[in-house]
């Protein structure tokens, strides 16, 4: 990487390397840099051979509270709009296609594009307190990055609609039991499975684990494919630009005193 990180942590230890969401005062919102940040240390990560699994985390109470509405908006002034709304696409299929195998360690909020950064990701370890949402529809908001068929991939199409049209809430024990999660432990224990499960993936022929994800992947492609999901950018703009979907968003803000849309974890 040519830049400094900003807004995530990278540490390798042996074969495993740590990649932390870190802005907690955020919940670990996904703002502009951090999204490309994502991008580049996807890409560093992918071309260190010393690396054999990653771990991805949040840094303090939250796994990642969604996208920062506000940062993006004042991104905007600098950056085409298409553009941004097509980055976290291009940092969640940059983590997925990553060469080392990666491992989600969830506590706290997972909501939104946070739940869409965790489904790329090969295994996953949650909190038995965590809680996950998809509350685009409710912000007017179409849910993009690729994240409908990576959901309906894991739970079918009958519960991706519940999720993604009713926002709900809902818990660790429904997302293991919906397939969402692999592992569901004490909140204490979640690096620590999380690492144990890395480790056991470094441990593997390589070989065999890149040929296995690739098989998975050819899979999972032909049952709901993400091919599409540059064009999930194109409505995100739509809906920011459609006049019921603003005013249903300002009043769905309003009504929770938030000016910053879901950076701040609901």
């Amino acid at each position: 990487m040519t830049n400094p990180l900003q807004t995530l942590t990278l540490t390798v230890d042996g074969p495993v390397a740590l990649l932390t969401l870190a802005r907690p005062e955020r919940l670990n919102a996904m703002s502009a840099r951090m999204l490309d940040e994502l991008i580049d240390a996807a890409y560093a990560l992918d071309r260190d051979h010393r690396v054999r699994a990653v771990v991805l985390r949040g840094e303090g109470r939250a796994f990642c509270a969604g996208v920062d509405l506000g940062d993006l908006g004042a991104a905007a002034a600098s950056r085409p709009l298409r553009d941004l709304a097509d980055l976290g696409r291009r940092a969640i299929d940059a983590v997925a296609a990553m060469r080392p195998p990666t491992v989600a360690a969830v506590r706290g909020h997972c909501i939104g594009g946070g739940l869409v950064l965790m489904l790329a990701c090969d295994l996953r370890v949650a909190a038995d307190d965590a809680v996950f949402s998809v509350p685009e529809a409710a912000l007017a908001l179409p849910l993009g990055w690729g994240g409908i068929p990576r959901l309906v991939r894991e739970v079918g199409p009958a519960v991706a609609r519940d999720l993604v049209l009713t926002c709900r809430e809902f818990g660790a024990a429904e997302a293991a039991r919906l397939g969402v999660l692999n592992r569901v432990v004490p909140a204490d224990q979640v690096d620590v499975t999380a690492r144990g499960l890395a480790e056991t993936l470094a441990g593997r022929a390589e070989i065999v684990v890149r040929t296995t994800r690739e098989q998975v992947h050819a899979a999972a492609e032909d049952l709901a494919s993400t091919a599409g999901a540059a064009a999930d950018a194109d409505l995100l703009v739509d809906a920011l630009a459609d006049p019921e979907a603003t005013l249903l968003r300002s009043a769905y803000l309003a009504d929770r005193g938030v000016e910053t849309g879901p950076g701040d974890g609901r």
